[in-house]
């Protein structure tokens, strides 16, 4: 059974929490003692029905102030595939934890207010998406019940939505009407919306391709640890064990070892405790390789003749996360993998307004949730590639040694 990760964003009460209530709510997915806590918090709701965004919002302060502080997780299942929600805050202030949230999603549900449409935080939310390279975005158009269920304001607010996607390149962009509070269209089909010719949103969720997002052009294998038991059994024993995180490895391959560009061939592939002749993204395995090659901890297996750039200068978009601001001579941590560098921000060229898309070039520091292209030189020479050509090798983060926090998110140019 396959598995989908997928984020909510949207402006601040737009429904986000409430939506992956009525999806766990409806779709069964809620334990019993769950739903006892559940009608419990609920008890002093105005209507005497259960308050669904309880789910999520597990923070006291922020039911209090009625927002979404932190991304939370939930984890549910159906017959047909598991699912990872991630749901993020509205507000700009927490743009970084969007960016944390959507950094591993194949999917992202933008929830717009049928009364308000296309507003500014769904403009930025959708470039945070543009940015992260997301395959797949759902404009799911809440509160129809507020709206009558009205055809006429669904297709307005997806035409309007549609120029924002031909601007910004978006891939995939399906439109749903829905009503989280009610549950039309969630799970199951509504009488309301009968004009609708689609599907409910937990079949888009359920049939969406996720397989297909999958690199298996450009072999990549970061090396997590190397294997020497050097027992009297396994005495010659060495297995470079990793995930690939894209392409194929197939038995008598050529591969280089990067940085060092070292060159072998791969003599066996072990995966699940067992010998196979090839193995594919996103398996975790062990190779063995013809010679005996000082390989470590951080390097790159790649297949020869397909490899990645490898510097020592990166052009990267960062999304800073720390209070105190990004200024140019910073020294950091930066980790791509398993591999982690010295570096050094040499130059913030501009900061990006995710509003606007704006460049903002007289900038000379970056402070909290704000997104700059800056120049990065680490202390070794790292294989990369681009973030909008390969994702999982495309992005890294930056590292503050004295606390150990991650401090920078890296989307490499």
């Amino acid at each position: 059974m396959d598995l989908l990760r997928f984020i909510t964003a949207g402006s601040v009460d737009d429904g986000k929490s409430t939506l992956i209530g009525r999806l766990l709510y409806d779709s069964k997915s809620i334990l019993i003692d769950q739903m006892e806590a559940l009608e419990k918090q609920s008890r002093n709701k105005e209507d005497g029905g259960i308050d669904l965004a309880l789910l999520t919002d597990g923070l006291r302060a922020e039911r209090e102030q009625g927002i979404t502080i932190d991304v939370a997780y939930k984890y549910f299942s159906t017959p047909n595939r598991k699912f990872i929600i991630a749901d993020a805050p509205g507000h700009i202030q927490y743009t970084r934890n969007m960016v944390t949230g959507a950094s591993n999603a194949s999917l992202i549900i933008i929830l717009v207010d049928a009364r308000n449409g296309v507003v500014e935080q769904t403009r930025r939310h959708s470039i945070i998406a543009s940015l992260l390279n997301i395959p797949h975005v759902v404009v799911a158009i809440n509160k129809m019940d507020l709206v009558d269920y009205s055809q006429d304001v669904f297709n307005n607010i997806a035409i309007d939505y549609a120029k924002i996607a031909k601007t910004l390149e978006l891939k995939d962009v399906t439109y749903l009407p829905i009503s989280a509070l009610k549950g039309d269209n969630i799970v199951d089909k509504s009488d309301h919306l009968s004009w609708f010719e689609g599907g409910t949103l937990l079949e888009l969720l359920e049939s969406v391709q996720v397989a297909k997002d999958i690199n298996l052009t450009h072999a990549r294998l970061p090396v997590q640890y190397v294997i020497r038991p050097q027992t009297e059994a396994l005495h010659d024993y060495r297995g470079y064990a990793g995930k690939i995180i894209s392409g194929v490895y197939k038995i008598g391959d050529a591969v280089t070892v990067l940085p060092a560009g070292l060159t072998s061939t791969i003599k066996a592939i072990e995966t699940g405790g067992k010998e196979v002749e090839e193995a594919f993204a996103p398996q975790s395995v062990i190779l063995h390789l013809q010679d005996d090659i000082d390989i470590s901890r951080g390097d790159l297996i790649v297949r020869s003749g397909d490899h990645p750039r490898v510097e020592q200068e990166l052009e990267v978009l960062l999304c800073w996360m720390d209070s105190r601001p990004l200024t140019s001579g910073n020294k950091y941590l930066l980790q791509i993998g398993s591999r982690r560098v010295r570096s050094v921000v040499k130059e913030i060229e501009y900061k990006l307004d995710v509003n606007t898309l704006e460049k903002n070039y007289s900038a000379d520091q970056a402070g909290l949730n704000d997104i700059v292209k800056a120049r990065i030189r680490t202390a070794t020479p790292l294989p990369f590639d681009s973030y909008k050509e390969l994702q999982v090798n495309g992005g890294a983060i930056l590292i503050d040694e004295t606390s150990n926090v991650t401090v920078g998110a890296c989307m490499i140019q």
